[in-house]
């Protein structure tokens, strides 16, 4: 792939368009290059390294170019001068049936690539969970959610796309975080197949909820501010499931 067009994979539509997403940095190229040794696709990944790298080892086809091309196509405004061009993995398909132990983490229109990024890291580190995103949310590919994810884009199965609608003939049990609800430490908590988390602003409109019939839970706080980063909320729920 030329220069001019890997530089455009910073923009979602040039993504979807040469099917490629890019990866900065030593840490991401090696997480990258473990995932391949179990990933066939992600072994057709390329990497450009600048003169600092040039004797890097990977299974990759490698390119080196120059300090100044590395500053074009890079995201970061000081690039360690390494990035993977790595192939745009095809989306998880819903399973005919949900995999034995796996629960499922619904994001409903989530925003911010930070709070995405640090989701999958959270899943990643704990097993068993796969990600599904709403029509509307942020691009898994952004490079803010890459970064964020420090790896964990390789482990984590991604559906994209899935309307909220469709949990109903999907999963039996759904939970969902509200201000009212039993704590998540109960032990029932950990019995559901799918765990709805809304957008960072608005939430999940109640009237879906209540259609869906998620069942509420509440983190118990002392009240001194309104609400928990979205991030935060899954990873504490995360960690009650398999505590």
């Amino acid at each position: 792939m030329k220069l001019d067009d890997i530089k455009k994979l910073h923009q979602k539509k040039y993504r979807a368009e040469f099917g490629h997403f890019l990866v900065e940095g030593e840490h991401l190229a090696l997480e990258l290059q473990k995932a391949a040794l179990h990933n066939p696709q992600l072994q057709r990944s390329e990497l450009y390294v600048t003169a600092a790298y040039e004797h890097w080892q990977s299974p990759f086809k490698t390119h080196l170019i120059s300090d100044r091309q590395m500053a074009q196509i890079t995201d970061t405004k000081t690039p360690q001068g390494i990035v993977a061009l790595v192939p745009m993995p095809a989306a998880a398909t819903p399973a005919s049936a949900p995999v034995a132990g796996e629960c499922a983490i619904y994001l409903h229109e989530i925003q911010d690539p930070g709070n995405l990024g640090t989701i999958l890291r959270t899943l990643a580190w704990f097993g068993n969970f796969r990600c599904l995103l709403s029509p509307g949310s942020v691009d898994p590919y952004n490079p803010k959610v890459v970064r964020a994810s420090m790896g964990a884009i390789f482990h984590t199965p991604l559906e994209l796309d899935v309307e909220l609608d469709s949990l109903r003939t999907r999963f039996a049990r759904i939970a969902c975080l509200d201000m009212e609800g039993e704590p998540v430490q109960s032990a029932g908590f950990r019995n559901f197949d799918c765990y709805l988390f809304g957008n960072e602003a608005r939430g999940v409109p109640r009237e879906q909820l209540h259609t869906l019939g998620a069942q509420p839970f509440t983190i118990s706080g002392c009240g001194a501010i309104e609400s928990l980063n979205l991030a935060a909320t899954v990873n504490m729920c995360v960690y009650e499931v398999k505590r």
